[in-house]
């Protein structure tokens, strides 16, 4: 990785107020590096430039997390369902080594391609795994999507792997009026956030939802 990228990097993790060590930062381009070698081979992703990677992918995923860490200072069991090539799931777990993350995706290359970050990276506290949410029954504090399906499926798909008292956290583009008034009267808006992206001229938000508890 080029020293440009690094202190693009270094100056969007100022934007958004989000204090990483120089470790963190190394993780962080290291596996910026392994996305670009990967994404030839897997199709990971349809960004193919560095620096856009940086901006829509690692900055888009890391400007969530001084949002979500005011939501979890302390230690969770997080999901992200249809990780992909590991967003955010890799990013949280470089940004947030206290949490237990476990990445899961329908697509046997894209989980392949998570656990050889986990390894090359030493992430010990990230787990990736093949298959379908539907299908996971350990509990998790906080299940996470981003670009991943409709809220609804989104919710419906994953709601048995949710401990109780958690919550989804969908990190979407524009503010998706529509899939909220899809929501089934068994989910609840908790609330949603704009979130601004160093780098990124395009609309992202959050949208928080939790079970309604009859």
């Amino acid at each position: 990785m080029t020293s440009s990228l690094a202190q693009v990097l270094r100056q969007g993790l100022a934007h958004v107020a989000l204090p990483l060590g120089d470790d963190q930062q190394t993780q962080l381009l290291a596996f910026l590096a392994l996305l670009l070698k990967w994404n030839k081979v897997y199709n990971l992703t349809s960004v193919r430039e560095p620096e856009q990677m940086l901006s829509q992918h690692v900055m888009d995923c890391l400007a969530v997390i001084p949002e979500v860490l005011k939501a979890y200072p302390n230690e969770i069991d997080m999901l992200d369902v249809g990780s992909g090539g590991g967003l955010p799931s890799v990013v949280f777990a470089i940004a947030c080594p206290h949490w237990r993350v476990t990445a899961i995706d329908a697509v046997a290359k894209k989980a392949a391609f998570i656990q050889t970050v986990a390894h090359s990276l030493k992430l010990n506290h990230l787990v990736s795994v093949h298959g379908r949410v539907e299908t996971v029954t350990q509990p998790f504090d906080l299940i996470t999507c981003r670009a991943f399906a409709e809220l609804a499926d989104f919710t419906h798909g994953s709601v048995k792997a949710l401990k109780p008292g958690g919550r989804w956290l969908a990190m979407k583009g524009k503010f998706p009026q529509d899939e909220i008034d899809r929501l089934p009267p068994t989910v609840s808006l908790e609330h949603t956030q704009v979130i601004n992206v160093p780098g990124l001229d395009a609309q992202r938000c959050l949208v928080w939802l939790k079970p309604v508890t009859l």
